[in-house]
């Protein structure tokens, strides 16, 4: 009997891992449709609260949405407009700062040879070289347009999103068959997503203005690029705002050399000290509920899955997950292991 369990589990287990291969590699051939989708329930994330409240004032549901999708629409293609005309710019000046970092590289290789120090040509253009993160940025950014030239259609599925939100409760209780029914764990994690998705988008747009203002004020070339960028991968939890950083102070020590580098990078620096960890976690109230070790892996999972977007949305996409894991009994363990290290009062005491 027991051989026979044991045989069981196997073959449960061997079934459940082969998949979950094939749901990812179904993720990864309809990655364009999901994107669009993910990008879709994001916007409508945001929106769901203005909507609400210009609801309890009692305006009609749909007037309510028309003005919602109006005011997106004309934010995206405000932003839109900024962000593709300095991008087009940046574009066009990227062979120029790749070159001029290349002499920056060889009058380096020029200092250390004084020093003693040998280093070859090959070590320095290609395994040194940081003109390759100018080329990532662009190409990062470059993808995100492609996304965002679906727009229409998005808007299309936020609106429908928005105009059915409202009736999805009545419309989980006909599928149960209990008029009755009342979704606590469901409704209270909708509110919490919601309610960090909105948060989120407030911070990272105060830190992509701040950003933008202070490399301006600077002198660097493309601020509103690089202040979007900052808004883009803060986002991105723990690593984000690194990123972010990299490719605006290498090209302020490209163009102004140390001194204001060494500003941009301390502007950096202090903008996403005093936003993620004195403000944000004062409006955010409790933690994500999430152990350092799974944002780190949802972000490399959800990115290499669905690019820029996975990684914008990697925290939201693993908290849908660890709610799927902690709706079953047997599935639970997994939750609690998605979670942070349990306090000592959680903790039974040992018999």
């Amino acid at each position: 009997m027991t051989e026979q369990f044991n045989l069981y589990r196997g073959t449960r287990f061997l079934i459940i891992a082969a998949a979950l291969v094939i749901i990812i590699a179904g993720i990864n051939q309809a990655q364009s449709v999901l994107v669009l989708f993910l990008v879709s329930v994001f916007l409508a994330l945001i929106g769901a609260p203005p909507v609400l409240w210009l609801k309890v004032k009692r305006i009609p549901s749909f007037v309510a949405v028309s003005i919602v999708v109006a005011v997106m629409i004309t934010l995206l293609l405000f932003i839109g407009a900024l962000v593709g005309t300095s991008l087009n710019s940046f574009s066009n000046s990227l062979p120029f700062y790749q070159t001029r970092i290349q002499e920056q590289l060889l009058e380096l290789k020029a200092l250390l040879a004084s020093k003693g120090i040998a280093v070859t040509d090959k070590i320095l253009l290609e395994y040194v070289n940081p003109g390759a993160v100018m080329s990532l940025t662009a190409g990062l950014l470059a993808g995100l347009s492609a996304v965002l030239s679906n727009i229409v259609l998005i808007l299309l599925t936020v609106t429908f999103m928005l105009l059915e939100a409202s009736s999805l409760p009545a419309k989980l209780r006909a599928a149960l068959g209990d008029p009755q029914a009342a979704f606590p764990q469901f409704t209270r994690f909708v509110d919490d997503l919601k309610r960090y998705m909105v948060i989120k988008t407030l911070m990272s747009l105060t830190t992509g203005i701040l950003v933008g203002t202070w490399l301006s004020i600077l002198g660097v070339d493309f601020p509103v690029l690089w202040g979007f960028l900052a808004f883009l991968l803060n986002y991105v939890p723990n690593f984000g705002s690194i990123i972010a950083a990299v490719p605006a102070v290498l090209l302020a020590f490209v163009q102004l050399g140390m001194g204001r580098a060494t500003l941009a990078a301390a502007g950096y620096l202090a903008v996403n000290f005093i936003l993620d960890n004195m403000v944000e976690p004062r409006l955010m109230g409790r933690r994500l509920g999430l152990s350092a070790l799974v944002v780190f892996l949802s972000l490399i999972f959800w990115g290499s899955l669905l690019g820029l977007i996975g990684m914008v949305l990697s925290i939201p996409l693993t908290m849908i997950l660890k709610l799927a894991c902690e709706s079953s009994e047997s599935t639970r363990w997994i939750a609690v292991l998605f979670g942070p290290e349990p306090s000592t009062e959680s903790i039974p005491p040992a018999s």
